[in-house]
């Protein structure tokens, strides 16, 4: 996990944003992450969702930030490849913020893994 003081995780968040606004056109919020790290790993690329398949990605993608914290571990895949997870231990009792900044520290992992 990436180890940020308050100026340097606020200094590469908002560099995130910036470089995703540049790619995309637009500053995505926390859930639209969410949502495309959940397309991603789901791996079947750009397509319509409804709006609970939506969700289940949201989901998907909050299992595998987790996941390197070891809170979730990957299942396996249903039959129609939708990955499932299993909770191996209950997420830590935060604030929002600090819930926020947990989540936000992930997904800044799990972008500068995958690039």
């Amino acid at each position: 996990m990436i180890d940020f003081t308050d100026i340097e995780f606020n200094k590469n968040w908002n560099n995130f944003l910036n470089t995703f606004s540049e790619q995309f056109g637009k500053k995505p919020d926390l859930n639209g992450i969410l949502y495309l790290i959940g397309v991603q790993e789901l791996g079947k690329g750009p397509q319509e969702f409804s709006k609970e398949e939506k969700q289940d990605l949201m989901h998907i993608a909050t299992c595998k930030l987790f996941s390197t914290l070891d809170y979730y571990e990957l299942e396996g895949h249903d039959a129609e490849g939708w990955p499932h997870w299993k909770q191996l231990k209950p997420l830590p009792k935060l604030n929002i913020l600090e819930q926020e900044k947990l989540l936000k520290m992930q997904i800044l992992d799990y972008f500068e893994n995958i690039l």
